[in-house]
């Protein structure tokens, strides 16, 4: 025999307040207190009570849906942010809609037309890059994370990449290194440059040369690794963790100790490079679902008419492993 669906009325009842008090502490809506949300939910829980998602949106006047718009086509960095972002959606039952404009203006204007077209609560727009990018121009809460809004008035959401790098730098320092090369990837990148200048500021006399610019992967690492080695650096601190991964390599090839006779550092905490590396790798954490999570945060505020204006800039961490304090 099919049971019966579970009312609000019996959510209500159950929970000894009236069906709107009910409705309006589930929706997160009217002035209630904590007491009364928090019994008429674990009513709700348990009876097996499941909102009509409809209904709901058609009382409120919104869909509980927020999109994620990403230049990054391979989630490196926006399935990270999603996530956050997820974690504190999925607790106000919001979905999450993933759309991947693959650096295209075209796509981005198409995917923007339908978003507000459906009536999206909101917008989290991220990328792959830190550069800061233009606005989008749509009339819905929009909160940037990862690369700010070029902006100042938009809510930005972005990593400091100047004392994460420093990190790095003052850790080496503390290990006794007194020559530290810095390998990065491309000049016109302005993550590459941010890292690079800190280094320098931060390593000051121990800084052994000048940084190396190049691309973002092993083989560059390789490569600039025999570049560095003229310098005879006793530690070399990297602008990513795919070029310390190739650095790690080289050494190992030359017949480099690591970290005994040079230190080698990362940066962005990437498992499929930190952890694969050998040794694995002391890197700097980006922390992209804390990133993604406070992104959330700061929509759902501007959603209830709370918007944020400026840029939140949140601190990496580093993360210590044996490419520089060994075995």
């Amino acid at each position: 025999m099919k049971r019966a669906a579970v009312r609000m009325a019996d959510v209500a009842a159950l929970a000894g307040v009236s069906a709107g008090t009910a409705s309006k502490a589930l929706n997160n809506t009217g002035q209630l207190s904590q007491e009364t949300r928090d019994r008429v939910r674990r009513a709700a829980a348990q009876l097996g009570f499941t909102p009509d998602a409809r209904g709901r949106a058609l009382s409120s006047g919104r869909t509980f849906t927020v999109a994620l718009l990403t230049t990054d086509s391979s989630g490196r960095f926006s399935i990270p942010i999603m996530r956050g972002v997820e974690d504190v959606l999925s607790a106000g039952e919001l979905a999450t809609v993933l759309c991947d404009t693959r650096d295209d203006p075209l796509r981005e204007q198409t995917y923007l037309r339908s978003l507000v077209a459906r009536g999206v609560d909101g917008i989290v727009v991220t990328g792959r890059r830190t550069e800061p990018r233009r606005p989008i121009n749509v009339s819905l809460p929009v909160v940037y994370a990862l690369a700010p809004s070029t902006d100042p008035e938009d809510a930005s959401v972005v990593v400091d990449d100047t004392a994460g790098a420093a990190s790095t730098v003052t850790h080496l320092l503390s290990l006794g290194r007194t020559r530290i090369a810095h390998i990065t990837g491309p000049s016109h990148h302005r993550s590459a440059v941010q890292r690079a200048e800190a280094v320098v500021a931060s390593a000051g006399d121990a800084l052994c040369g000048e940084p190396v610019y190049g691309e973002w992967s092993e083989q560059w690492g390789r490569q600039a690794t025999d570049l560095v080695l003229r310098q005879r650096p006793d530690a070399i601190s990297c602008g990513s963790d795919q070029i310390a991964r190739g650095v790690c390599e080289r050494l190992r090839e030359l017949g480099h100790s690591v970290p005994g006779d040079i230190a080698v550092t990362g940066y962005d905490n990437w498992p499929v490079m930190a952890l694969a590396s050998r040794p694995p790798l002391t890197t700097v954490d980006l922390r992209l679902e804390e990133l993604g999570r406070r992104a959330a945060t700061l929509l759902l505020e501007a959603i209830d008419g709370r918007a944020h204006h400026g840029v939140l800039e949140l601190p990496a961490q580093l993360i210590t492993r044996e490419s520089t304090l060994g075995t």
